[in-house]
């Protein structure tokens, strides 16, 4: 049975929940301990995947399909582990559970109730896997007091109480804030938030305190006292370079020793730090640095492409260089491909990046002037086009038919997950992964249309990945050019600081060869 660690936050948002869970999960797993992380979101929307990335950032997307927080990116990165569709979860998914339950009958005509009803379909949620690890991480998304998390709290305040003693402990993030004219730390905000979480019937074991000073010890001791915690479990979170930081950071705080405490196991496991140390030599070392221009639809919020940022990152780290991430919208992306075509500078297309890579072609070497995509073009009302990119309507998932509807519901209802894709022998993208078969991530609605490759490829430009059924087109690239490969999947949800990605390691080499001749 697992141990589990509710990780709350208060006084506001955006302190670092989903960062310090990840820290913590790398740690107990440099401990020699097994881990899971989950994410637990008060908004009613039932998955993220039909928000704006200006409401919500990026939405990550799971091997088995699932449209989540950005924060599992976090932890993927941090830990290795896969996230699943059961490491996410949110108030509008638990609630229209609970309703399918009720139109069923499953509740056999009792009133339905937050209590029992919602809670116990949280707790069903947290139980799941529990058997599979050592440690469960659960964060609840939000802050103590918002009235959309009550139900949650009570869950986990409940999940605790049913548990054996020593089960479930609770990590709980608060902010001190500075204030410069008395140059004083004030403790008083930590002190209310844990006041609010024990008005619920929570009391915090570990208290992880955002700061941009180091705590002197007189307001650690002060915080300790009202706040019925121990000294040693009040943990500093000071403002970091690089979120790789954190997990050394967090280490000399004492935040694994703090919560293996609270789960009094010892003699604790010595961790081995060696990759963290490793990941923090690369970036604090490099040896050169690359410039990369990042083109897309939602570039004024860079959470937007969170992964594809820390992927080029990883992409430096393996060739020991800084990348430097310059930002363009999105007006200027079939440009973008005809300047890197033209001018061989190496292009990474990633989705939408590979479909504009593929209507430049088409019209500027295939001779079809009018090329263009149904998600953009079917707007401009009378004016006819070329489709090579069209609405998919049709694809073959696992192995059953999937089948969707222009007009169908927008919400997960994409491609979503992991696929295969089959790489032509040869290819400059087999050679940069070393295989011929591979599974990627995708989260898509429209698709290169492959009536068109013959007359493509007779340009130059090659489908050099196809699904195994050989109707989808997985991957371009341009024979001749020293680096210029799209891709209709999503490689960066799987790149990680101590794993880059081969695609963004290859194409960050490319770059730092093409900036020496520069």
């Amino acid at each position: 049975m697992a141990r589990y660690v509710f990780i709350t936050g208060g006084v506001v948002s955006s302190l670092g929940k989903g960062l310090a869970s990840a820290a913590l999960g790398a740690l107990l797993q440099a401990r020699g301990f097994s881990v899971r992380l989950r994410k637990l979101d008060p908004y009613l929307n039932v998955d993220p995947g039909t928000m704006s990335p200006f409401e919500h950032g990026e939405v990550f997307v799971t091997d088995d399909g699932a449209e989540t927080d950005l924060d599992l990116g976090h932890y993927e990165r941090f830990t290795g582990v896969a996230a699943r569709r059961t490491d996410s979860v949110s108030s509008g998914r638990i609630y229209s559970n609970v309703l399918e339950k009720e139109r069923r009958g499953d509740y056999l005509g009792k009133t339905i109730q937050v209590i029992p009803h919602v809670t116990n379909e949280i707790k069903d949620f947290l139980a799941i896997g529990d058997s599979e690890v050592d440690f469960m991480l659960c964060e609840i998304g939000g802050t103590v007091g918002d009235i959309e998390g009550l139900p949650f709290f009570e869950a986990i305040r409940q999940f605790a109480q049913d548990r054996p003693r020593g089960q479930c402990i609770f990590m709980h993030l608060t902010l001190l804030p500075y204030i410069a004219a008395s140059g004083e730390l004030k403790t008083k905000p930590t002190q209310h938030s844990v006041k609010e979480l024990r008005a619920i019937g929570i009391a915090p074991d570990v208290l992880v305190c955002r700061s941009e000073h180091p705590i002197p010890e007189k307001e650690r001791a002060k915080i300790a006292l009202f706040c019925n915690v121990r000294k040693e479990a009040v943990i500093a979170a000071p403002d970091l370079k690089s979120i790789y930081e954190a997990p050394l950071a967090y280490h000399r705080e004492g935040l694994d020793q703090a919560v293996l405490d609270a789960f009094m196991i010892s003699p604790a496991p010595r961790p081995d730090l060696r990759r963290w140390e490793d990941v923090i030599d690369r970036l604090e070392n490099a040896e050169g640095e690359v410039r990369v221009a990042i083109v897309g639809k939602y570039t004024q919020l860079e959470d937007a492409y969170k992964s594809i940022a820390e992927a080029l990152t990883h992409g430096g780290m393996a060739n020991r260089v800084r990348v430097r991430a310059q930002w363009r919208g999105t007006e200027g992306k079939i440009k973008a491909a005809q300047f890197a075509r033209e001018k061989k500078i190496p292009y990474l297309g990633i989705c939408l990046g590979m479909q504009m890579a593929v209507i430049e072609a088409s019209r500027n070497l295939a001779g079809l002037a009018d090329a263009g995509s149904e998600e953009f073009d079917h707007e401009a009302g009378a004016k006819r086009f070329t489709p090579v990119v069209y609405h998919l309507k049709e694809w073959v998932q696992g192995n059953q038919t999937v089948a969707r509807k222009v007009g169908d519901d927008k919400g997960g209802t994409m491609r979503l997950g992991a696929y295969t894709a089959v790489l032509a022998a040869g290819s400059k993208v087999a050679g940069v992964y070393g295989a011929t078969s591979i599974e990627e991530r995708h989260r898509h609605r429209y698709e290169v249309d492959i009536k068109y490759r013959d007359k493509l490829e007779k340009c130059g430009l090659s489908f050099s990945g196809m699904s195994p059924d050989g109707r989808l087109p997985e991957i371009v690239e341009i024979e001749g050019h020293p680096w210029f490969i799209g891709v209709q999947f999503h490689p960066e949800l799987k790149s990680k600081p101590f794993a880059p990605h081969p695609l963004f390691a290859d194409f960050v080499r490319a770059a730092k060869d093409v900036s020496r001749l520069v």
